[in-house]
């Protein structure tokens, strides 16, 4: 006994100390900013986050964060000094290149020496100063983080919410941290988790059903759902308490009496499914289409007044649009042998008119509505309809409320950011990877840093305010390049600096350095005429979408037919048209009902859109995949994993 108790007390001695050698606390002092601890301790904001989840909901006096060790190495750097000028006279047929190239300094340093070269040209006999420097090399002390995360080995009958419930993340946050993970865990699967001490971590009682936070929803609406005061819930949970609901979070409730597991969080795979090979339910299947066309805003006098305001109002263009494509899906699913009724109505953009067409027709014999196409209107509809158990499809809302009959059919943005991070992490051993971010978007991209934990990040220029100037210069860059591959992800929303960089990469891109430029983030800061298509071609542009857009060079038989009856090509509102009516009513005429074929059609795929729904917790489903996309040779194509 008492040797057992010597081992005992070394063990603890042992565990103590490596946990000393890890990590430091800290205690919050009142007003002090994460900032501010981040730098006093030379550790990321970031890095504080994965260890202290919590701490994104504010900081408050006396709570204690866990700081991840650092050591501090000393590297070499060279540094340039500015010792004087020398007087140059630009000669015929000379350039900025050539004389950087003959003085042995950059171009800008040229430009920084001679302001004016910004926004004039070089001209012969021009008199220019040229920057001498004295070179000399020093050691700088760099701040490493010593293990951040640690491996864990995955228990019997743990999925990504149990584990990320435990160890205090978000579901998004675990999948971050673990770029490569599946899509299903199994047991023994080895993930990496916040390296935090075993008595941080939270247990999983099996006496209680857990919920996960959906995006905008506060107290009142999980009291709605859930049936549950706030006080009850931070009972539940202690970590509430003085802090504000996330999309994400998983709560500990009550568990239901009838067990009901259709509410609960699981974990699907997905298996591709043609249903246009199944055999069809011969029923005629009733859906309702739903769309804001404004028609009694419209003005009939003259032709010349209705084309004026169809071009004006973004509203009824939407929904002319989308309703031809969902006039060419009908067709098709006619030559399919399938029959459909198909009503049509004006919501006029308005609840209000939802109602009275809700009151005033017989909803309740619906298989199927799909619109309203803003999310109030999809809510509004959704609730109205979810006594009768009638699914609504929301066709285009980027966010709604997922009640029991909503599938939102347009995929979430943080599954798109997912699927290029997944895509180059699991090629971070083979590239050297770069981020660029601006001033506003680098907060919004805390998953990225940590997926590429080695990764260089170059900033945007600010000015002697802070204010960012959105632009980098070719140095910047050219000394995070590594011969072989680089990938490099952009970040931002600003059309000029997406301009500014892309220009930058493709000058730097050649056979010895080869550039691969991406994003999580795919806006009308890439789409503009401000960036070439030929430059993001030339390196190559990845990014996620959730559409891919359709081969010309093929013989696409809605393309066709579209064109045939309309006299123009399809743009991708009037595809998605097709591609949502088709999904529908093809998921109705194989499985029994919409509900019934989000497992029975797990990945279904057309012109260009997929859907893959999956069941939220105590709401709807979601669509779960994506595509993964790239320029190259000026078309955009579909990158195949």
């Amino acid at each position: 006994m008492k040797k057992f108790l010597v081992v005992f007390v070394m063990l603890l001695m042992v565990s103590s100390h490596v946990f000393a050698q890890n990590y430091k606390t800290h205690k919050v002092k009142q007003n002090e900013k994460i900032e501010d601890i981040a730098k006093t301790y030379m550790v990321t904001v970031y890095d504080l986050y994965a260890l202290n989840p919590d701490a994104k909901n504010g900081l408050k006096p006396n709570m204690v964060l866990i700081i991840p060790k650092t050591e501090v190495q000393a590297e070499l750097s060279t540094v340039k000094e500015l010792t004087g000028y020398k007087q140059h006279r630009v000669k015929r047929k000379e350039t900025l290149y050539s004389i950087s190239k003959d003085y042995k300094v950059t171009e800008n340093e040229i430009k920084k020496a001679n302001t004016f070269l910004y926004s004039e040209p070089l001209r012969k006999g021009t008199k220019i100063r040229i920057p001498i420097y004295d070179t000399k090399q020093v050691l700088e002390e760099v701040a490493t983080v010593v293990d951040m995360t640690k491996p864990y080995v995955v228990l019997p009958k743990e999925g990504k919410w149990r584990v990320a419930y435990k160890f205090g993340l978000t579901v998004e946050d675990l999948e971050a941290l673990n770029p490569d993970m599946a899509e299903v865990l199994k047991v023994g699967d080895t993930i990496k988790v916040p390296n935090i001490p075993e008595s941080k971590e939270k247990a999983v009682d099996e006496k209680y059903d857990y919920y996960e936070v959906q995006p905008k929803e506060g107290f009142y609406r999980l009291k709605v759902k859930l049936g549950l005061e706030k006080a009850e819930l931070e009972a539940l949970n202690p970590q509430l308490v003085g802090s504000e609901l996330k999309a994400g979070m998983v709560l500990r409730v009550p568990k239901k009496v009838d067990d009901d597991v259709a509410g609960m969080i699981s974990d699907e795979a997905l298996v591709a499914s043609n249903l246009t090979k199944r055999p069809f339910n011969r029923g005629t299947k009733h859906i309702a289409v739903l769309l804001p066309f404004k028609l009694n805003n419209v003005s009939f006098d003259s032709i010349q007044g209705t084309m004026n305001h169809i071009r004006k109002d973004n509203y009824l263009n939407i929904s002319l649009e989308f309703h031809s494509g969902v006039l060419m899906a009908l067709d098709s699913l006619k030559k399919l042998g399938i029959s459909a009724k198909v009503d049509v109505y004006d919501t006029q953009n308005k609840t209000s008119t939802i109602s009275d067409l809700i009151r005033n027709h017989n909803f309740e014999e619906l298989d199927a509505v799909i619109g309203p196409l803003t999310q109030t209107n999809v809510e509004y509809t959704a609730e109205r309809l979810s006594s009768l158990n009638v699914p609504v499809v929301s066709p285009i809302t980027k966010t709604v409320k997922l009640t029991s009959n909503t599938f939102q059919s347009r995929a979430s943005e943080s599954l798109l950011k997912n699927k290029v991070i997944n895509y180059f992490k699991e090629r971070d051993s083979l590239t050297n990877t770069i981020l660029i971010f601006d001033s506003e978007s680098e907060p919004l991209n805390a998953s990225l840093k940590s997926a590429f934990p080695r990764a260089s990040v170059i900033r945007s220029r600010k000015d002697k305010k802070g204010k960012d100037e959105h632009y980098i210069l070719v140095d910047d860059i050219t000394k995070h390049l590594k011969p072989g591959k680089n990938v490099v992800f952009l970040e931002t929303t600003t059309a000029g600096f997406a301009s500014n960089v892309t220009s930058i990469l493709n000058s730097l891109n050649t056979e010895d350095i080869q550039i691969i430029l991406a994003t999580t983030d795919m806006n009308r800061a890439f789409e503009g005429s401000e960036v070439s298509n030929h430059q993001l071609s030339n390196l190559r542009f990845h990014f996620a979408s959730i559409s891919k857009s359709y081969d010309d060079d093929l013989n696409n038989g809605f393309v066709k037919a579209y064109t045939k009856e309309y006299g123009l090509t399809p743009n991708k509102i009037a595809v998605r048209g097709f591609d949502v009516t088709m999904d529908v009513v093809l998921r109705l005429v194989t499985s029994t009902d919409l509900y019934a074929s989000a497992s029975d059609a797990p990945l279904t795929e057309y012109v260009e859109n997929k859907f893959a729904y999956i069941k939220k917790s105590f709401g709807g489903y979601y669509n779960d995949t994506v595509y993964l996309l790239q320029y190259d040779d000026l078309k955009v194509v579909e990158v195949k994993d």
